[in-house]
């Protein structure tokens, strides 16, 4: 009999031992029974027979997780404090067998004592070709200053092209993936959201036809497997997609490449809390690949981190203005005036929000009181189409009230436009014009987001509404006029990164217009210096926010935040107050705060965190690793801190 230590994909437990009569390799996928359950596992280790009695391990599938996925999930593990098996959990195991996998074979023991695995053998790839023949398009022509960019990326393992919006990146990206194809490797191409798969889809598709797969959640069974088998047979060069798309079993990987590597949506916000783009640059060392980070507004870190090259400008000579007005967020008369303009001019626009639906918070004009959820700390969002008050944390909805709560008035009003009443004023008072909301609560699935955006290109729409989901990128090409709304609230977030968002998120937008036409950007804000200075110097504000961080935040050093939540506020506040007492008497750890959270309850849970900062990320780890307590849920390196 054989013994194995299996872990159990995204579990959060320890490997549990199983036995069976077979020998199984390391990394292989299994079935087994846990408390009267069939569960899929992976063999991790081969030991000794334990002194306890063991279950049979039920099934061998024909699945094997590499050397080098065991090392990645280890690493995962270990740097965001999640098991094994939820890190394993990301990932997809090679098909055992088919032609395009070697075999694994041999990992040692070292494996989970933290040290690298080794390979004892590795066999030879079946010399059967499973390649589909690939012919590019040579109809793009990098120009000189491109093809500068492309050689300078080459040139470095880990490199970041900072480059304008309309600079050119794409045609960049795809003549390096090319070089890849013909090099017989192939390349992930990494993109923040769903959002941005169709334009890019059809780019790619284009420019590489069948040898692409696009892979994202919102594919059917059948679309993932057939994605799966062209991975397998090795037909498919290109896999493109949001962060899910690193983790799929890509052999004979030769490049990975980060677009819009700023984007928040890299960032998972549950268990594991990792980030896509410092994955793909763990990777990068991993797999001993070049990974090219890509942005015209790129963050801080990779701007200091790594070397650069800039692309200024673009192929559209055309021009913009900025017009700044000073005003709270609103449809103000200026803004009227400029989409009224627009429309007789039978031009396009699009109109930023940061807030959905039709106002974010409902109030009570003679108390004061502010309609929260009933689960969460926050006020609920006014959604006039389904006549309901809804709560975007924990998705909690009723009616919208005719009288408020605590005083029995009927004077309600509201505050902070939303999308939905944003795009129904201006139906309002332009009879006839087409406007249509673009946003989360409209666009729910990849079918209308694809329907939405070709409806706009083909000029059927004259007034595109949306919050962050219309900076995403997206290619529009009639667009004149971009108004942009809620630049305050963005600069004066609780953030110590709300400068370099509010301002990513002016460009990203305003580079959503004058593509090929002059365009005006109006800019609501009391904060028009700033934005004024920097918006076509983002360089400069690189560099001048470098002197800002130094010594207290990223790039300089690491932060984590440790969350404690539970339905009785007082266990989470004495889990916060352990785990406090143990870390302030670690010298290698900085406590910058601790308390209850800026809103404190989510989901009828109360929350408190602590937020330390360190030099290095081993310290934290380690500091962590003594003093963690059952409750505490740690989010290394995070980017929300509401």
């Amino acid at each position: 009999m054989n013994y194995y230590n299996i872990t159990l994909i995204n579990s959060p437990l320890e490997p549990f031992t199983y036995q069976s009569p077979k020998i199984i390799d390391i990394g292989i996928k299994v079935k087994v029974k846990v408390r009267n359950r069939e569960v899929d596992g992976v063999v991790v280790l081969k030991c000794d027979e334990p002194s306890f009695e063991c279950l049979e391990i039920l099934e061998v599938y024909d699945s094997v997780y590499s050397a080098k996925q065991l090392e990645l999930a280890k690493f995962i593990s270990t740097y965001y404090f999640c098991s094994l098996g939820e890190a394993l959990g990301l990932m997809t195991g090679y098909e055992k067998g088919d032609c395009r996998v070697a075999s694994f074979l041999a990992v040692t023991e070292e494996f989970l004592d933290g040290k690298h695995p080794v390979i004892a053998s590795e066999a030879r790839q079946s010399q059967k070709s499973c390649r589909v023949a690939y012919a590019p398009r040579s109809d793009i022509m990098l120009s000189d200053k491109q093809n500068e960019a492309l050689e300078f990326l080459k040139q470095h393992k880990i490199s970041l092209l900072f480059g304008d919006t309309g600079s050119g990146k794409t045609e960049i990206y795809m003549k390096y993936f090319e070089e890849m194809i013909e090099q017989k490797k192939r390349a992930i191409f990494l993109m923040p959201e769903i959002s941005l798969t169709p334009q890019m889809s059809k780019r790619l598709k284009i420019h590489f036809g069948e040898s692409v797969v696009m892979w994202h959640s919102k594919l059917t069974p059948k679309q993932k497997k057939d994605a799966l088998g062209k991975i397998y047979d090795g037909s498919a060069k290109i896999i493109a997609g949001p962060r899910s798309a690193l983790f799929l079993p890509i052999k004979d990987l030769g490049l990975i490449v980060v677009d819009e590597e700023h984007d928040e949506s890299y960032k998972s916000s549950s268990r594991p809390r990792y980030n896509a783009r410092d994955i793909a640059i763990y990777m990068g060392k991993l797999y001993d690949i070049p990974v090219v980070l890509g942005s015209a507004t790129p963050s801080l870190t990779t701007y200091v981190k790594f070397p650069h090259i800039r692309l200024k400008g673009g192929y559209f000579s055309s021009k913009k203005e900025f017009v700044y007005e000073r005003s709270v967020e609103s449809l103000s008369p200026m803004v009227m005036e400029s989409l009224k303009k627009s429309l007789e001019k039978k031009e396009q626009a699009i109109l930023f929000l940061p807030t959905r639906a039709n106002f974010k918070y409902l109030i009570c004009a003679d108390c004061g009181h502010t309609h929260k959820c009933a689960f969460c700390s926050v006020g609920m969002s006014i959604h006039q189409k389904t006549r309901s008050l809804r709560c975007h944390y924990c998705n909690f909805a009723v009616a919208i009230p005719q009288e408020c709560f605590e005083c029995k008035s009927s004077n309600l009003t509201s505050s902070r436009l939303g999308t939905a009443e944003a795009t129904q004023n201006i139906r309002e008072e332009f009879d006839g014009a087409r406007v249509d909301q673009f946003d989360r609560d409209v666009i729910t699935t990849a079918n209308k987001l694809k329907a939405a955006l070709k409806s706009f290109n083909d000029r059927e729409i004259d007034i595109l509404v949306g919050t962050q989901m219309i900076s995403k990128g997206h290619d529009y090409h009639g667009v004149t006029l971009a108004v942009v709304l809620g630049m305050d609230n963005m600069l004066n977030m609780s953030d110590y990164r709300a400068r370099e968002k509010a301002l990513s998120t002016l460009i990203q937008v305003a580079g959503r217009s004058g593509r090929k036409e002059s365009a005006k950007v109006l800019v609501q804000s009391f904060n028009e210096e700033f934005f004024k200075e920097y918006v076509d110097k983002y360089e400069e504000f690189l560099e001048d926010e470098k002197e800002y961080r130094k010594e207290l935040y990223p790039p300089y050093k690491k932060l984590c935040r440790i969350l404690f939540s539970h339905k009785n506020g007082i266990k989470a506040q004495d889990a916060m107050n352990e785990m406090l007492g143990c870390l302030q008497k670690n010298s290698s750890v900085e406590v910058v705060g601790f308390g209850k959270c800026a809103i404190e309850r989510v989901a009828d849970k109360y929350r408190f965190e602590i937020l330390l900062r360190a030099d290095k990320s081993t310290d934290i780890i380690k500091a962590i690793s003594v003093c963690r307590v059952d409750l505490a849920e740690i989010d290394m390196d995070p980017v929300e801190f509401s």
